[in-house]
Order: structure tokens, then sequence, then C-alpha cells
């Protein structure tokens, strides 16, 4: 039969149609959305980490400055501690120091107590940067210390700064008040979800009366675990306002104390220099200011995610097979029981706050590639992942008896009430409101907020799912995807306070080693430690000027002073005052 020009040649391939070429277009772009479509060009995520090498420890004269840098940020320390006497956020009612002659007498100088304050905290600051000089080297390297202090030597430097800290009035956050509050309410057996303190315990309560305003008809946004011990923190004090608020402290030195058990172990998981995780993590002055000093529930939140982490991740990295032994005598029962352990632990975190359940999906990929790397075994570690969560956020709610009212919308919307400057959907919104206003066209902020910030949290969610398929795939190391997965949900999130960048720096520390991420990571960390007022509140601009100017000038002379004893240059020590900033004191 003769061929016509409408049938094709039996040799040649029919071309295809523009659905087919539509759909093709589109699986290319969502691989290449995911990160799926092979190897990539330019900047990666991956691109952040690099293998560091462990250094030997300070020779002598390095050693005496490192005595000198832990002496200089404990004296910070314990200016601070002095002045949160006056300037701290102090309670409404039963204020210890209240009309003693000497501990009260920074309240009755409010300057002065606030230049204490802001003195101490510069103090702490440039110890610390001082500090990171024998963890890191030079900040612009990368491996580059010749020397590093040990862990001892950071361990005592730590705690050395802490301590004063633990015995001072709250500081930079009055949030401590508001967690009294909702313990007694939860310990008087009323839903801590449904109703705030005004409603609960009355407007004239000792415990109402600590709350800052704009929390008093609020309901709880924390999880049942944290309002469980709450309830336990509140059977023992009752309404102590002193006693509550050591208490709540020491439950955050215990997060901060996992923190501290598990960043190092990480690190050396991810190939990078305990030290250099533990110095920008652990001793990072928003954790000291804030979560020691602010006691904020997320040191605990952190502390059992990343322990969790730890513990997961010795099963899963583990070249020892993973199943069940109901002994654990051996070592494919031993890593089954660190997996339960580890994702249970997670689930708990998320107990105290949820956004730490992210670090469970990174858990599940590492143990999906372990396992094949398919949709099957994907399927099958989310399964066992979820049952774990299931079992642990049941057992919680109902024991407690707090039920689920902390997982429902208008609980975990609670903090939105807050508009947040450093919320980039936040600011925009805000910005846009504000040229509104300034064009005539009216204030249009709410209505601009209501659309960037669910954009915000689609882009949060897609960045958090290719970092999901980054692991599955082993480009990117568990630690380090969670970082930035809450790195990135932090700063789109609607509201953002400064202890919130500790969710994405600790974890980050502990991966992250290129400059592109340390160096902003310790500039903002510096920064944001500086800018919130030590009452956690606001003070009178010019109050605030004169501590500014009195600080500059204590500051200064304390730098001049100390001059030829704390390497406050580059080589400082080195002889004839030659030397770079990786050769420290310059001799081998």
């Amino acid at each position: 039969m003769p061929q016509t020009d409408d049938a094709p040649d039996s040799g040649d391939t029919p071309s295809a149609g523009p659905a087919t070429r539509f759909r093709e277009r589109a699986v290319t772009l969502a691989k290449r959305g995911l990160g799926v479509d092979g190897p990539h060009h330019g900047f990666e995520v991956s691109s952040l980490h690099g293998d560091e090498t462990e250094a030997p420890g300070l020779n002598k004269r390095e050693t005496g400055q490192l005595r000198g840098i832990r002496r200089f940020g404990a004296t910070g320390a314990v200016l601070m501690a002095i002045g949160a006497l006056g300037a701290g956020a102090q309670p409404v009612l039963q204020n210890p120091v209240q009309g003693l002659r000497i501990l009260g007498l920074p309240a009755r100088l409010g300057a002065t107590a606030l230049t204490l304050t802001m003195t101490g905290s510069v103090m702490v600051v440039l110890a610390w940067l001082l500090l990171g000089r024998f963890a890191i080297g030079r900040y612009r390297g990368e491996g580059t210390a010749p020397r590093r202090l040990t862990r001892s030597q950071l361990d005592r430097t730590l705690l050395l700064w802490v301590i004063p800290l633990t015995v001072a009035p709250p500081m930079f956050s009055k949030d401590v008040y508001s967690y009294l509050a909702q313990s007694e309410i939860t310990a008087r057996g009323l839903d801590p979800y449904a109703i705030g303190p005004a409603q609960a315990l009355g407007v004239d309560h000792v415990l109402t009366r600590t709350v800052p305003t704009i929390w008093r008809d609020t309901p709880a946004p924390y999880g049942p675990l944290f309002l469980w011990i709450g309830r336990g923190i509140s059977a023992l004090t009752g309404e102590n306002i002193v006693a509550g608020i050591f208490l709540h402290r020491l439950l955050a030195l215990v997060g901060v104390a996992l923190i501290v058990w598990a960043l190092p172990r990480l690190a050396r998981r991810c190939g990078v220099a305990s030290v250099t995780a533990l110095w920008l993590g652990a001793a990072n002055p928003l954790l000291l200011f804030h979560l020691v000093a602010g006691i904020h529930n997320e040191a605990l939140m952190l502390g059992l995610m990343l322990a969790g982490m730890e513990l997961a991740l010795r099963a899963v990295e583990s070249a020892d097979p993973i199943r069940f032994d109901p002994r654990g005598a051996t070592a494919g029962g031993r890593n089954l029981l660190y997996l339960l352990a580890g994702s249970g632990l997670i689930a708990l975190s998320a107990t105290v706050k949820i956004p730490s359940l992210l670090a469970l999906g990174f858990i599940g990929m590492a143990l999906a590639r372990r396992w094949g790397g398919t949709v099957r075994s994907v399927l099958a570690a989310a399964g066992l992942l979820m049952a774990v969560t299931a079992v642990v956020i049941l057992v919680v709610s109902l024991a407690s008896g707090l039920g689920f009212g902390w997982l429902s919308p208008g609980t975990l919307g609670t903090a939105n009430e807050v508009r947040s400057w450093m919320s980039l959907p936040t600011l925009l919104g805000l910005g846009t409101g504000l040229a509104g206003v300034f064009l005539g066209l009216g204030d249009h902020t709410t209505a601009v907020l209501n659309l960037t910030r669910p954009i915000a949290s689609l882009a949060a969610a897609f960045v958090a799912l290719r970092m999901l398929v980054a692991v599955l795939v082993g480009r990117v190391h568990p630690v380090g995807a969670l970082g930035v997965s809450l790195g990135v949900l932090v700063l789109l999130f609607p509201v953002v306070q400064p202890w919130y960048l500790l969710w994405a720096v600790i974890p980050l520390a502990a991966w992250a080693t290129r400059p592109v991420f340390r160096i902003p990571a310790i500039v903002f960390s510096s920064a944001v430690s500086l800018i919130v007022m030590p009452n956690g509140g606001e003070y009178q601009p010019f109050m605030i000027v004169q501590a500014a100017v009195a600080t500059i000038l204590v500051v200064g002379l304390a730098m001049f002073l100390t001059r030829d004893r704390l390497p406050w240059r580059a080589g400082t020590g080195a002889p004839n005052g030659s030397g770079s900033a990786a050769e420290y004191a310059g001799t081998p």
C-alpha cells in the first residue's frame, strides 16, 4: 500500500504533542524545584558546610589571654545581675529587694541600673567575640585555627558566665510571669487553652498583675508538657513569685544542659570542631541573655530536640542493623532503642513548642535513605515515626489532663497578635501600610498582612520540603537541613522574637562552617543581643541615650586598660606585635 504524506515513516518517532511537551516541562520544573534533577551548579545549601579539623590546645600565652577573656565576660555578667535589680523585668508585686538599703538601691537609681546592665551586656558580647578567636581562628576563614581552646576550658568559661545570670532577676522579657499564671490556671483544673489569666484567676490576682497587659486575656500558646511541669512548679510554690521564677529558670537550665550535651556530638557527626559549635551555639549571647536570664521555654524545646536528634542519628548512621530485640542486648536492638528514644524526645519537645516537630521529618528522610531511598521506604519511615509521635502526644495530652486544645488553630496562632519588625512578611506588611498612610491611600496594613503571611508560610513549607528531599538523596546532612528549614521558618514566621533566631543558629552551629553563614550569624547574634531593653519593655529615649553614652565610655576605658592583656587586635601578643589573626599569640 503506498505511503501517504500524512502517515509517518516506520523508522521515525512521532513528534510529541503539546500536552505531552507541557507535562514533560512541568515534571522537569518540579524536579528542579525539589532538587532531584541531578547535580546543581551555583550556590547550594550544601555549600554552607565544609569539614573542619580539630586543632591542638592553646599555648601558655594564649591560655593567659583566655583567662583574661573569661574574667572580662564574668565581670560583665555580674554587672548585668546587679543592674537587673533595678533595670530587669521585676515583678509588679513581691519584689524581694524593694525597700532594702543596698539591694534596693539600683531600683532607686534607674539610669545607673540601666547603665550597669547595658555595660555588662556589651562586655559579655565582646568577651564572646574574643573567645571566638580561640574557637574559630579567622572569622573570614574556615578550619584555619592553628590552636583551639579545649572543651574543658570552654565549659568553665560558659559556667562562669552563666552563674551570675542564674541568680539575677529576669531580664529582657516578662514571659516567665505568663508561665506562672498559666501554670496556676492548670493547677486549678481549668483549661489554659480556653481562658487567659484575667478570666481564670481574676484581674487582681497576684500572678495576673505580673503578666504583661497584652497577654492577660490570652490563652496559653504552649504545649501540654510545659504546662504539666508548670503545674508541678505551681503546686510547690503557690503564689510565691520569686520561688516560681527560680524553678522555671532551673527548668531552662536543664534545657541548656541538654544543648551543651548534644551539640558537640552532632558537630562531630557533621565533621565540625565541637568547641567551635559550642562557642557559636551554647555560648552565644542570645542563649545567655534570653534562655538563661530571660527564662524562655525555648531552652527546653531545643534541648529535647537536639538530644533526640543525637540519639536517633546514632541508630540511623550506625553500620549495624536496626531490628527488634526486647532486651536491647544486640547492636540491632540497641539501635532500635536509640531510634525510638530519639524520635520520642523530639516528639516530646514538640509538646513544649510545636515547631521542633520538624526535626522528625529529617530523621525520617535519613532513615528512608538508609532503607533504600524509595517511595516505599519513605512511607515505612514516616509510618514508624508518626506512630511514635502519636503515642507521645496521646500520652502527654491525656496524662496531663490538658487534652488536645493546644493543637487548635486558635492556640497555635496566639502569638500573631504581635506585629514583629524582625518578621519579613510582617515588616513588608507594616512598610506597605505606612507607605499607604503617607500617600493618603489609608492604612491597609491588616489587609496586606493577610496576604503576605500566607505567602510566606507557603514559601517556608516549600523550603522545608526541598530540604527533606535533599536529605533523602544525600545532598545535605539532616542537622544542616533542619537548621536551614528552621531558619527560613523563623524569618518568614508572622512573629519573630530575638531568641527565635536560636532555633536556626544552634543546629547550624553543628553543621555550617562557611563564612557566608558564620559571619552573619555572629553579627546578628551580637547586634540582636543588645537591642532589647533589660526590663523587657521600653525606657524613655533620654535615659537610653544617657546609658548608651556611659556604656561606651566605660567599655572603652576597659578596653584601653586591658589592651596588652586581651587580644583586641589580630596578632596581639606576637613578637613585635606582628602576626595574623590566625596566629593568635604568635608562638608555636
